[in-house]
């Protein structure tokens, strides 16, 4: 594991992590348009971009070190903020199209300019030229002619690190394509295509809600990619479609509790995942605003939870359990008593230091590690 400042764990694998910042109202009531629905660093990571469901995009630029503490962290500080995406409404097909950012990409930087990309579609993905302004070009469309035959939507789509012809795509049946664009320009058909046998043992009415992806993300090296469904994360090798080869479990908990999950609409929540720097570590969200760690190679995992009780500075993050069922220990929490109307979708991950950005309703909390 790489130590601080390599991107990886903190020193010593010991996942030690404490409160930098947090922004955003304390209100309870918190408007929708607010909510933040991304969040992505530069590839730098001196510049931290927030989207939300009211189309706003909110650029934060990481402060110079203070010389007078050469050895502090430098403080994140809103640097732009601006309106991406406005209410449509697309007359041929009568269909609403909302503001809201689904997902941000940060280009890599030519000159003194930033760059970034913002999104709001599913069934379609296409592909723009920054010098083309006026229309796309069409990689990928799983529309049928007649929409009563749609059995899936595309759900995440990534393009790989370091060739710039591969992408991947997942979809709301737990299934990842992986295209080649230079076999043709609609990527109708795809090279490779992962997907892990279900266990028939296991099988339920949520099943395939639960097999749902809804992220996807390469890991930085580009030989792995990483999965989010409701209950897990997954590392897959790109040479081995049939089973991950790692599988992690978020809040196996809850797999009691789908039936309200259901009812209460939670079990469609989107959770998204991010890698390390060294792609030794991943994150992703959980609810009662939990997010949870894992380090690859010593298999050992933490639960934090994102809060404004434990919001000093320096105060460090102490590791949150949950109790599943029997004698509840004093430090854990009920899995009864989790709020549900808390959760962390989203998440990103400093591409060098170790610095985590954690979105909460319309809060952004940002974390780094004990040892620095």
């Amino acid at each position: 594991m790489a130590g601080a400042g390599g991107g990886g764990c903190p020193a010593g694998n010991d996942f030690q992590w404490c409160f930098s910042q947090v922004k955003g109202a304390v209100d309870e009531d918190v408007a929708e348009a607010d909510i933040i629905s991304t969040v992505e660093f530069n590839y730098s990571g001196d510049l931290l971009a927030t989207g939300d469901k009211g189309g706003r995009v909110v650029i934060f630029q990481r402060e110079q070190e203070n010389k007078i503490r050469p050895h502090s962290r430098g403080e994140y500080n809103v640097y732009s903020t601006f309106q991406s995406h406005e209410p449509e409404f697309d007359y041929l097909k009568s269909l609403e199209i909302e503001e809201k950012i689904n997902k941000i990409r940060w280009l890599p930087q030519q000159n003194a300019a930033h760059f970034l990309l913002s999104t709001n579609d599913d069934l379609r993905i296409n592909l723009w030229h920054l010098e083309i302004t006026d229309r796309s070009f069409n990689i990928v469309d799983i529309k049928p002619a007649n929409m009563e035959e749609l059995t899936e939507v595309i759900t995440a789509a990534e393009f790989h690190p370091h060739q710039c012809n591969v992408f991947v795509y997942s979809s709301s049946k737990g299934t990842i394509r992986l295209c080649d664009m230079r076999s043709s320009a609609l990527c109708d058909r795809h090279s490779k295509f992962f997907e892990e046998p279900e266990d028939p043992s296991s099988r339920s009415f949520f099943s395939e809600i639960i097999s749902s992806i809804s992220d996807v993300k390469f890991s930085h090296s580009g030989r792995y990619m990483m999965t989010r469904d409701y209950l897990s994360v997954k590392v897959w090798d790109l040479n081995m479609e049939s089973r991950p080869v790692e599988t992690h479990q978020v809040h196996e908990y809850l797999r009691s509790k789908l039936c309200s999950l259901y009812e209460n609409d939670c079990i469609f929540d989107k959770f998204e995942c991010c890698w390390n720097g060294s792609d030794s570590a991943v994150m992703t969200g959980s609810y009662n605003n939990f997010f949870r760690m894992f380090d690859r190679s010593t298999r050992r995992d933490v639960t934090l939870e994102a809060s404004r009780e434990s919001s000093k500075p320096r105060a460090s993050l102490k590791p949150r359990k949950v109790c599943a069922g029997g004698k509840r220990k004093k430090d854990e929490i009920s899995v009864d008593s989790l709020d549900f109307n808390k959760k962390i979708l989203h998440t990103a991950w400093h591409p060098v230091d170790n610095i985590i950005a954690v979105a909460a309703t319309n809060n952004l909390y940002i974390f780094q590690d004990k040892a620095n």
